[in-house]
C-alpha cells in the first residue's frame, strides 16, 4: 500500500467510523494510520459505560499496528462528522512511536486540515525504554 494518498487514507478512516461503538455520545470517529512500511491500520472509538475506559479511534489504530509488529508510522488520518484532533492521551501514545507523524483530519464539510504532532503536543514526554522496541 506504499504511496497511498491522503484522501484515500481519510476515506478508510471515514468507512471505519461506521464501526464505532458510541451509544453514549453518538459521536463516531474513524482513524487510519499508515506505517513506514506502507501498511494501513484502522480503528474506531469504543465507548464504555464507565467513561474512563473508553478508547479513542487513534489509539485503536496505533495499537493494532503495534500488535502487528510495526513501530514506525508516517501519517494518521481522522474522520468525524465534526473534525477533531487527537486528545492528549492519543498524542502522547503517538509520540512514543511517531514523534514526526503528520496528522490529517476531515469532517462532513469536506475540508482537509493537517498538523504535525509536535504542533499539537509541543512538550511530549519521552523516556528511554530499558528494553528494545
Amino acid at each position: 500500500m506504499k504511496g497511498i494518498g491522503d484522501l484515500e487514507l481519510i476515506e478508510m478512516a471515514r468507512r471505519t467510523s461506521a464501526s464505532a461503538y458510541a451509544p453514549y455520545s453518538g459521536f463516531l470517529v474513524g482513524a487510519a494510520i499508515l506505517s513506514r512500511e506502507g501498511t494501513v491500520f484502522t480503528g474506531c472509538n469504543v465507548e464504555n459505560s464507565s467513561f474512563g475506559l473508553t478508547v479513542c479511534a487513534e489509539r485503536v489504530a496505533l495499537f493494532k499496528g503495534i500488535s502487528e509488529g510495526c513501530r514506525e508510522f508516517e501519517v494518521l488520518a481522522l474522520w468525524a462528522s465534526t473534525p477533531v484532533w487527537p486528545c492528549g492521551a492519543c498524542l502522547q501514545c503517538l509520540a512514543e512511536f511517531a514523534p514526526e507523524i503528520r496528522i490529517i483530519r476531515q469532517g462532513d464539510q469536506g475540508e482537509v486540515e493537517e498538523a504535525q504532532l509536535s504542533e499539537l503536543l509541543p512538550a511530549a514526554f519521552y523516556f528511554k525504554p530499558l528494553s528494545n522496541r
